[in-house]
C-alpha cells in the first residue's frame, strides 16, 4: 500500500517535535535539580523575613526582597503593582483552659482566627455546646447557645483521599461560624482545626462575620485537634464545665501593599500573555514555608530556568507574586483589574499554593478541547512521574482572570502531608524537602515551555 506523503511529513514531524520536547524538559528538570535557586529563595524568605501577614514589616520586607531577586535575573521588566490590603494584627499571645472545677484547669492551644474580633480585656468564660457544624445552630436555637461558647467539632474526613476535599468539607464552620453563631446569642466560638492529625498546633484562617454590626461580632479562636479531642470527651463527662479564652488581636484601617511581577517579553506573540505564581504574603504563625513560600519561589524559578537554559519564549511568560491571598485576594482581584483595563491577553495562567510537596501533576480549569490537548502531553512527564492532569480548580489568584477560552491550571503536589502545616505554628523551612520543591520547579516551567510551544488550539484572543 503505498503511503501518502503528506501522511509521512506530519509522523516524522511528530516525531521530531516530541524528541525536541523531551530534550528540552529533561535540560529544565536538569538544571533545577542541580542549581536551583528556589530553596535558598525560600531559605532567605522564611529565615531571614518569616511570617508575611497582609500590611505587616515583613510582608513589605518580602516585596522587596523578590523584587531585588527578579532584578537580578535580567528579565525584560520587574515592577511592583500597588494594592490596598487589610491590616490584621495577632497581638500577645491567646490562652485557653477548660475549667472542670472551680479552680481545676487544663490549658489547652488556641488561635484566633485571621479577622476576629478580641475577647474583652478580661477574656470570656462560660459554658460550652458543641455542634457538629452550622446546621446544628438552627435546631439547638437560642434557648440553647444564649450565653454560651459554640465549640465546632466536625473533623476532616479521614476517608477523603484528596486532603483538599477533606478541607472544603468542614472549613465553612471556620469561616462562617461565629457570624451564625453570634446570631442565637453565643458570646465566642471555639472551631476545630483544619488538621487530619490530632497534635497540639492550632491552626489560623480567615473568617468572615458577613453583614454582622461591629457591635454585635463575636471573638472566633481555632483549638488544636488534640485539645479539641480533650473538650469533647470532657464535655460528654460533664456538660457543666466552663471553657475560658483571651485574645487581643484587632484590626486596623487598610494599608498599601504590591503585588510583585516579573516578566520575559515573546519573540513572536508578545501580547499574549502566560502567568505563572504564588502569594507572597502568609499567616504569622509560621513562616510560610509551604502557604504559599514555595508557590513564590517556584515561580520565580520557572523565569529563571527559562533565562538559564537560552530559552526564547513566543510568548509574554509573566511571575506574579499576588499579596493578599490568605484574608482577603486583594492582590489576585487588582491584578485581573488592571490586566482588564488595559485590555490585555491572556491565554494562561498557572497557580502553585498547595506546599513544596512532590509534584503528582495539574488540574485545569478549561474546555474539553483544551483538555484533551493537555492530555496529549502526559508521557512528556511520565518520566518525572507526573501522572495527574485533571480537570477541577486552578487557584484563588488566577481565578478572577477566568475568562470563556483561557485555561487555567493549579499545580498538584502529594496532598497527605499538607494540611499537617496549613496556617499553623509548623508551617516552617524544615518542613521542606529541597529535593520536592525543585522537581515543583521544573515541572512547572515544563508546562509553560509546551503551551508557550503550542498554544491551544485555535488560539482565542480573551481579554483580561
Amino acid at each position: 500500500m503505498k503511503i501518502p506523503m503528506l501522511m509521512v511529513f506530519f509522523t516524522v514531524s511528530t516525531v521530531i517535535s516530541q524528541t525536541t520536547d523531551e530534550k528540552q524538559l529533561k535540560a529544565i528538570y536538569d538544571m533545577a535539580l542541580t542549581d536551583g535557586k528556589a530553596y535558598d529563595w525560600l531559605n532567605h524568605l522564611s529565615n531571614q523575613i518569616g511570617g508575611r501577614l497582609s500590611g505587616s514589616v515583613q510582608a513589605q520586607q518580602a516585596v522587596e526582597y523578590t523584587k531585588e531577586q527578579l532584578d537580578s535575573l535580567g528579565l525584560d521588566r520587574v515592577w511592583l503593582q500597588p494594592v490596598m490590603v487589610p491590616k490584621w494584627v495577632r497581638g500577645t499571645p491567646e490562652f485557653a483552659y477548660i475549667e472542670t472545677k472551680p479552680g481545676i484547669t487544663t490549658n489547652v492551644a488556641i488561635c484566633a482566627l485571621g479577622g476576629s474580633v478580641a475577647t474583652p480585656d478580661g477574656g470570656i468564660k462560660a459554658k460550652v455546646i458543641e455542634v457538629n457544624g452550622i446546621e446544628d445552630l438552627e435546631k439547638l436555637g437560642n434557648e440553647k447557645i444564649k450565653g454560651k461558647i459554640v465549640f465546632f467539632n466536625r473533623p476532616m474526613d479521614p476517608t477523603q483521599i484528596s486532603t483538599f476535599s477533606a478541607y472544603s468539607g468542614c472549613v465553612d464552620q471556620r469561616y462562617s461560624g461565629a457570624a451564625e453563631a453570634g446570631k442565637y446569642g453565643a458570646l465566642g466560638v471555639i472551631v476545630r482545626s483544619m488538621n487530619l492529625r490530632i497534635d497540639d498546633y492550632p491552626h489560623t484562617g480567615s473568617m468572615s462575620y458577613g453583614d454582622t454590626p461591629v457591635q454585635n461580632r463575636i471573638p472566633a479562636a481555632a483549638i488544636s485537634t488534640k485539645a479539641a479531642e480533650l473538650l469533647s470527651t470532657t464535655l460528654k463527662l460533664n456538660p457543666a464545665i466552663n471553657f475560658y479564652f483571651k485574645q487581643n488581636c484587632k484590626q486596623f484601617d487598610d494599608v498599601q501593599s504590591y503585588n510583585v511581577i516579573g516578566e520575559l517579553k515573546g519573540t513572536t506573540y508578545p501580547d499574549e500573555i502566560m502567568v505563572v505564581g504564588g502569594h507572597l504574603d502568609s499567616w504569622d504563625l509560621g513562616d510560610g514555608s509551604h502557604d504559599d513560600g514555595a508557590g513564590v519561589v517556584q515561580s520565580m524559578e520557572v523565569l529563571r530556568l527559562m533565562k538559564a537554559n537560552g530559552y526564547k519564549p513566543q510568548r509574554t511568560i509573566r511571575v506574579v507574586l499576588f499579596m493578599n491571598e490568605e484574608n482577603g485576594l486583594r492582590g489576585g482581584n487588582k491584578y485581573a483589574e488592571v490586566a482588564k483595563a488595559k485590555n490585555e491577553t491572556h491565554i494562561f495562567a498557572l497557580e502553585s499554593d498547595a506546599g513544596g510537596f512532590t509534584p503528582r501533576g495539574f488540574s485545569f480549569d478549561c474546555s474539553d478541547a483544551d483538555f484533551e490537548q493537555v492530555q496529549g502531553w502526559r508521557k512528556l512527564f511520565e518520566p518525572y512521574l507526573i501522572h495527574m492532569f485533571l480537570r477541577g480548580g486552578s487557584g484563588a489568584d488566577i481565578g478572577p482572570l477566568k475568562d470563556e477560552g483561557l485555561v487555567l491550571a493549579g499545580l498538584r503536589p502529594d496532598s497527605q502531608r499538607y494540611f499537617d502545616h496549613h496556617h499553623a505554628e509548623n508551617d516552617t523551612f524544615e518542613h521542606v524537602n529541597k529535593r520536592e520543591l525543585e522537581l515543583g520547579s521544573a515541572t512547572m516551567a515544563s508546562l509553560i515551555y509546551l503551551v508557550d510551544k503550542y498554544g491551544f488550539g485555535i488560539q482565542k484572543k480573551v481579554k483580561g
